[in-house]
């Protein structure tokens, strides 16, 4: 996020969710914080996928750093499901259906 290989989009959009996280996380009596979080997550999920689809530089171009980048972006991408599981049991707590 911080080399410059994704567009500002893919950092707002992370950041973000990451911001409803912590107030899902601080109001815990909220149904409404927790299902923003789990449909920002979700939504990350697949716009993470377009980003290192669309922005993974060619072999030409992939510098160490670039590599490192594009490695935890898809670290990241592969732990958003659990993630999401995780959250949606924290739904389920808080009495969503």
């Amino acid at each position: 996020c911080m080399n410059g290989v994704f567009q500002a989009s893919y950092a707002w959009g992370n950041f973000s969710v990451l911001a409803v996280g912590i107030w899902a996380i601080v109001q815990r009596d909220s149904l409404d914080a927790i299902t923003m979080f789990l449909t920002g997550l979700l939504l990350t999920v697949l716009t993470d996928i377009i980003h290192i689809s669309v922005f993974y530089p060619p072999n030409n171009y992939l510098t160490d750093v670039n590599r490192f980048s594009m490695g935890m972006a898809i670290f990241s991408l592969l732990l958003k499901p659990v993630s999401c599981y995780l959250v949606y049991r924290m739904y389920q707590e808080r009495g969503g259906e």
